[in-house]
């Protein structure tokens, strides 16, 4: 799939305690209680607003749709299967544009941190991205700060490509940029676990 094919429906997917479904206009108060910590924001892009208005999810939620409806990403709430029954984060994907090096991002409510759910989320777009979409890689980042951001591309065995400066919504700081070809994700999946 190119940067000018439109990315199709955002589908449903699930892994053994999640599911992730299309955002919808109706998670917009869930997003607003859950997302404005300064735990949640400090590592995200610096275009969030800082302090969070009262209307931020509502216009998050409409941008995320627009871009849905326009096929240039797909955007997941984050729901566990154990409860509760509304979303926990949210996780997006979107084709490689040649310049940005950057292609997926999420955020987690922290009451629901160190579980492994982010990993878990993760893991399942990064699937769909590699076999069901058929990208040939994918490109990542994160604040060299956020060391639970960091954990998870090197779980998945993408590899630290290079570093520059970044600005976030707590200033400026080293960006890591991470690369994910999709045969070194395959090749992972496919072999056996190692008990340790």
């Amino acid at each position: 799939m190119s940067p000018s094919q439109p990315m199709p429906p955002t589908p449903v997917l699930q892994t053994p305690r999640l599911v992730l479904r299309p955002i919808r206009s109706k998670d917009a108060p869930v997003i607003q209680r859950r997302f404005p910590r300064w735990e949640v924001v400090r590592w995200l892009n610096h275009r969030i607003p800082w302090p969070y208005p009262a209307d931020g999810a509502t216009a998050y939620v409409a941008a995320c749709l627009g871009e849905m409806d326009r096929g240039e990403k797909s955007h997941w709430a984050i729901i566990p299967k154990s409860g509760p029954a509304d979303l926990i984060g949210v996780i997006d994907l979107w084709p490689d544009d040649g310049t940005s090096h950057d292609q997926r991002g999420f955020w987690l409510d922290p009451e629901f941190h160190g579980k492994g759910l982010m990993s878990e989320a993760a893991d399942r777009v990064t699937d769909y991205a590699f076999r069901t979409l058929n990208w040939p890689h994918l490109w990542l980042t994160n604040a060299q700060d956020n060391h639970a951001s960091r954990r998870i591309k090197e779980k998945q065995g993408a590899r630290l490509v290079d570093l520059k400066i970044g600005e976030y919504v707590s200033g400026r700081g080293p960006l890591m940029i991470w690369h994910l070809p999709r045969e070194n994700w395959l090749s992972r999946q496919a072999a056996p676990s190692v008990a340790a």
